[in-house]
């Protein structure tokens, strides 16, 4: 299986420790920081979505309008236009782009933020509409004649685009959500489906989750892996874990709420960081746990920490446990994006290469 290595891209510079700076819509940095990820190898940009935030798909036509490889992974928080119209939306961008991007589905995890926007259904709710939506979505794409569509949440009659994805029928889709009714909805849907960085006996009860909920489809050994964590490296393990210790303090000194405007995020995907943090400050080889528990798990807040020979070592641990996509988002946003396709992400594949060709070999 193809693997791909991911970074982060948003409007203006930011992060855990680095408070936002510049214009709200950074034109230069953006450019910058996604001109030194293609630089450095990374193959693909995280393009967050947020009630509050600018339009993304905005920010991806900027950055595909001046890069040639880089793809994006484009957030797109369903039920807030109709699945007709994005079908259309989302394929035009991927034909300005050349094929290179992929689209994450956000259903919602915080109440919060979706009544921003106007949406006032419950957790499960928004996901039996999320199916809904893709049902159509899909459909949008793949249909060459018009078609009528009546179910629960929307109503078309004679839906048609004239314009497709760059690959025929599909943009591949990234799901992610930890809960019950996302499991039933990824099973259904996803290509694609995105963990945050728990420990590894958690990736694999998930991972087993999320294929049994596609077994009923016939897309069990379909469904691929993304697994987004950060990373803090240096030359020498001590040098490292001074960097980790001084992150840690500069997240313990900045008072933000937690994410999406709760002061403790109440998704799944948090809730299952923070027990995971309660279990120790550093899991399996080297997953630290502690920004996590400060942070309250608002997002993507667990480390590999140690030289990048180490951070590679445990990242392939990841791979042999069934994940084939690993997506990096960076305290110093650019300069670890760099450090993160220059120094692991080769060695990574190196590893990944090696594990491949003994199974060849075997056979």
């Amino acid at each position: 299986m193809t693997s791909e290595f991911m970074g982060h891209v948003s409007n203006r510079e930011g992060s855990d420790i680095v408070p936002p700076q510049g214009p709200v819509i950074d034109k230069d940095y953006i450019l910058r920081h996604a001109r030194a990820a293609e630089e450095a190898g990374i193959d693909r940009l995280l393009i967050g979505a947020f009630s509050t935030w600018p339009d993304n798909n905005q920010i991806a036509a900027h950055v595909f309008s001046h890069t040639s490889r880089i793809g994006a992974l484009l957030a797109h928080r369903t039920g807030f236009m109709a699945p007709t119209l994005a079908a259309r939306q989302l394929a035009t961008l991927d034909q300005f782009s050349d094929g290179r991007l992929w689209v994450h589905i956000i259903t919602g995890g915080s109440d919060a933020d979706q009544q921003r926007d106007g949406d006032f259904l419950d957790h499960d709710r928004r996901h039996e509409r999320t199916d809904e939506y893709l049902t159509v979505l899909k459909k949008v794409w793949e249909s060459e004649e018009p078609f009528d569509h009546e179910g629960e949440f929307y109503k078309f009659k004679g839906a048609l685009s004239q314009v497709k994805p760059v690959r025929g029928q599909r943009i591949p889709i990234s799901f992610g959500g930890s809960s019950e009714a996302a499991f039933k909805v990824a099973g259904k849907h996803a290509d694609i489906y995105a963990l945050w960085g728990e420990p590894l006996d958690g990736v694999h009860e998930t991972i087993g989750k999320i294929r049994e909920a596609a077994a009923p489809f016939g897309r069990a050994g379909d469904i691929r892996f993304t697994l987004a964590f950060r990373i803090v490296v240096a030359e020498t393990e001590d040098k490292a874990w001074e960097k980790a210790d001084a992150i840690l303090e500069r997240v313990k000194s900045i008072a933000r709420p937690g994410g999406n405007g709760e002061k403790l995020p109440s998704n799944v995907g948090s809730v299952r960081l923070r027990e995971a943090a309660a279990r120790g400050r550093v899991l399996d080889k080297r997953l630290w746990r502690e920004v996590a528990a400060a942070s309250g798990a608002g997002g993507n807040s667990t480390a590999l920490v140690g030289t990048p020979d180490q951070v590679a070592e445990a990242i392939l641990d990841y791979y042999d446990a069934g994940v084939s996509n690993f997506l990096m988002r960076g305290f110093y946003p650019t300069e670890d994006t760099v450090a993160y396709g220059r120094d692991v992400a080769p060695l990574v594949k190196a590893g990944i290469a090696a594990r491949q060709a003994r199974v060849v070999a075997a056979e």
